[in-house]
């Protein structure tokens, strides 16, 4: 359902090799091209004047690059109203997962345009922005000529809306600078549970991270007595791969106060083996051993998801949608039986929570930037989105006003605590990482670290050598 599980390693090479073939063009294409042509003259979102219309570019066709994802079909479904709205086509292709972003980087760094909008993930933005791939879109939303006081901007998450928004400069907060892509629709990572173990076990979830290592141990040594065959305690993923980092291990990491760099005279260093955080991933390591998936290196987003349904797992903490689409009735053999809960508190109380973000971005070298405005524009909505919440599984509304929508609570209230779980973390959610290019690559080596501390080496040793391989690559 999502790109997490795939490993980014063929993404990180032919996405090396497609920038370094690129490099004549990239000398040529920046963040905002004059007009709806591609020529480095300023931003085209300023050149729009007059009344807003949506009419205004009829008669022309975007082309947009769309993963397979319960989002898109959400889009697919919709674009009637787009066309209707504003009398432009819209032609797309769809990709499974697997190859989408290899797809999305090669069109990119050859220049050649082939689509006008695409999907990306806020992380990509650290990769795809600083080439000059991606059109800031900032302009575009300052400019009332071209953007209508419908979209309201204020009605979105800000901590969604900073998230796609950077300087550019490695180490620099997000937030600031160019808004190189809009959110449209996101995950926070919190912790699923089956009621039903639950309840014959006596168990109440964990509100510290000592309470979740006790409760993961509970349930893989007693479960099975209670006719919970082959259960263990909680799914958390394993893999070697970046996506292993940023659901339930960074979350956890955040509320412990923990920082995966540091920014030091204006150098990115590594902070993965400070002492407070070799201790942590001690102790992430000790849990999944004594409470986790017996074949946990090769866990992705899928097996996470799986086994929460097929009632392998007690506990689930990752993505509210990987516990979701098993938890909707009829949809596994635990649904109905799946409530949601924030998780673990940090010292202190803490919440704070990592997130992913599917976001909207337009190519930099388009030469429809009107019209593909106008469809960024729309997607982004508050009526597109708002049915997609309602009518598809648009799980997560980026929107303030959408998440309040009564329509909208009835169908989630369907799910134990998934609307209380939402709105508790929600404003403490955003992307817990320091923004930098190399944040595939550092991420993976740093899966692979801890597979070695899951397999018994030294924490300490293991991660003082990953911060020392990492110093040389990212400051």
């Amino acid at each position: 359902m999502d790109m997490h599980a795939h490993d980014r390693r063929r993404f990180l090479a032919i996405g090396a090799a497609a920038a370094a073939s690129a490099a004549p063009l990239l000398t040529a294409c920046g963040a905002g091209f004059g007009g709806d042509k591609a020529e480095n003259d300023g931003s085209a979102g300023d050149d729009v004047t007059g009344s807003f219309d949506w009419k205004r570019a009829r008669g022309r066709t975007v082309k947009a690059l769309l993963n397979k994802h319960p989002y898109t079909d959400a889009l697919i479904a919709d674009l009637k109203a787009f066309t209707e709205k504003t009398g432009i086509e819209v032609e797309y292709d769809v990709f499974p997962e697997d190859n989408y972003f290899d797809k999305l980087t090669v069109d990119l760094s050859s220049g050649r345009a082939s689509y006008d909008v695409f999907m990306l993930g806020a992380y990509m933005v650290w990769q795809y922005g600083p080439p000059g791939w991606l059109e800031d879109l900032g302009p575009w939303m300052r400019n009332s000529s071209a953007t209508g006081d419908e979209w309201d901007r204020e009605d979105f998450f800000p901590n969604l809306l900073s998230a796609d928004q950077w300087s550019l400069k490695a180490g620099a907060p997000l937030g600031q600078g160019g808004q190189y892509a809009l959110p449209w629709g996101w995950e926070t990572n919190v912790v699923a549970y089956n009621t039903e173990v639950f309840g014959k076990l006596g168990l109440k979830p964990a509100e510290t991270f000592d309470e979740l290592r006790e409760v993961a141990g509970a349930i893989t040594r007693r479960a099975p007595a209670a006719g919970f065959d082959g259960m263990y305690g909680v799914a958390v993923r394993g893999s070697r791969s970046w996506a292993t980092i940023h659901p339930g291990f960074m979350t956890m990491y955040a509320r412990n106060g923990l920082k995966d760099f540091t920014v030091e005279g204006g150098k990115v260093k590594p902070a993965m083996n400070s002492p407070e955080a070799v201790a942590f991933t001690r102790d992430w390591a000790e849990m999944v051993r004594k409470g986790g998936p017996p074949s946990w290196t090769s866990y992705s987003w899928y097996q996470c998801s799986g086994d929460l349904g097929a009632k392998k797992a007690g506990m689930l903490f990752d993505a509210d949608t990987a516990a979701y689409f098993q938890a909707v009735k009829g949809a596994s053999p635990a649904s109905g039986k799946i409530a949601f809960h924030p998780g673990p508190k940090g010292p202190g109380g803490s919440l704070a929570t990592n997130m992913w973000i599917w976001s909207l971005g337009m190519n930099a070298r388009s030469r429809n930037k009107s019209a593909a405005w106008l469809f960024l524009q729309w997607a982004t909505g508050k009526e597109h989105l708002r049915k997609g919440a309602i009518e598809h599984n648009h799980i997560d509304p980026v929107r303030k006003s959408v998440s309040q929508d009564a329509a909208y609570k009835d169908k989630m209230r369907a799910i134990p605590g998934f609307i209380e779980t939402f709105e508790t973390v929600v404003d403490e959610t955003r992307i817990q990482f320091t923004p930098q290019e190399q944040f595939f690559d550092a991420t993976t080596s740093w899966a692979a670290a801890l597979q070695e501390i899951y397999g018994g080496k030294s924490a300490s040793s293991v991660l003082n050598g990953l911060a020392g391989d990492l110093a040389s690559k990212v400051g």
